[in-house]
């Protein structure tokens, strides 16, 4: 019983005894079925991991980190959620397509904040992981405050890392944001159409295999939205693409769409500059 008695003084030691009323569409962490979830939660559910006597509980409430089984792991984020009144994230579950490209390279069927095709989503600036008001030096994560004062990502062979990647950090880490060499794959082996789709200008691509997937012509965003329905602006991870030539790490790779259909940009493409994200993954082969 040392496992019980060594919980349930760290819960008392933490918190004031709480407990949080549970409706019929929340029953999640409520094991023993009074509906609250409380303390005496815990405690049930030591006393189920302790025996294996699960006649007083009820499992689905039971695993409260949703990962379809009930462990040790179900006590820590139990007693997260008296703690802070929140449970974890849940992973969320975007959809993707196969384009059959040599890579196996699996797209992400919407940007990041879009819950459509068409919907244009969220603006990042490359290396930022959040939206915001207004996109600039001034107020970029990785610089102090202008043009040439970088202080992160600073050598041409340098790509995003994982706590910096926008699609990893907002999808999970199934998901990111696609290399210069990923993007250039979708210009090489599939066809590209300048079209509108429920009435959102953008370019469709049909891959090798038939499969179609749609960009929205997005626009970029500073101080506020432009080019908005005339060009989409992509981000890549990569900062500089490989091979010799001019290095400015105060731009990076980004992918352009437009009427004349898909090119690629390097230097002219700031950093600081809110721009689309739509994310890729590894193939499921």
């Amino acid at each position: 019983m040392d496992m019980k008695k060594i919980a349930t003084l760290l819960l008392f030691s933490m918190m004031m005894l709480v407990s949080f009323t549970v409706g019929a569409e929340d029953l999640r962490g409520d094991v023993d079925q009074d509906d609250r979830v409380s303390i005496a939660d815990v405690t049930t559910l030591i006393d189920y991991l302790l025996t294996g006597d699960a006649s007083g509980i009820n499992m689905v409430n039971a695993d409260t980190d949703r990962d379809t089984r009930v462990s040790i792991a179900d006590v820590t984020t139990l007693i997260d959620y008296l703690l802070t009144s929140e449970w974890p994230q849940e992973e969320q579950n975007h959809e993707w397509i196969d384009l059959g490209l040599s890579s196996g390279t699996l797209w992400a069927t919407c940007n990041i904040g879009a819950n459509s095709p068409e919907e244009y989503g969220d603006y990042f600036a490359w290396g930022e992981t959040e939206p915001k008001e207004s996109y600039d030096f001034i107020n970029y994560k990785w610089c102090n405050g202008e043009y040439g004062t970088l202080t992160k990502y600073l050598d041409r062979n340098d790509d995003l890392e994982p706590e910096d990647d926008a699609a990893t950090v907002n999808w999970g880490n199934e998901w990111c944001m696609p290399s210069d060499e990923q993007l250039m794959e979708l210009s090489d082996e599939c066809t590209w159409e300048m079209t509108s789709r429920n009435g959102i200008y953008g370019c469709l691509l049909t891959g090798p295999n038939g499969n179609k997937l749609f960009f929205p012509a997005a626009g970029c965003y500073d101080a506020e939205p432009w080019n908005d329905g005339s060009i989409g602006y992509y981000w890549s991870c990569t900062l500089r693409p490989s091979g010799d030539g001019p290095f400015d790490p105060n731009a990076a790779f980004c992918m352009i769409i437009d009427e004349w259909g898909v090119d690629f940009q390097y230097m002219l493409t700031y950093r600081p500059y809110g721009r689309s994200v739509r994310p890729v993954r590894a193939s499921q082969n």
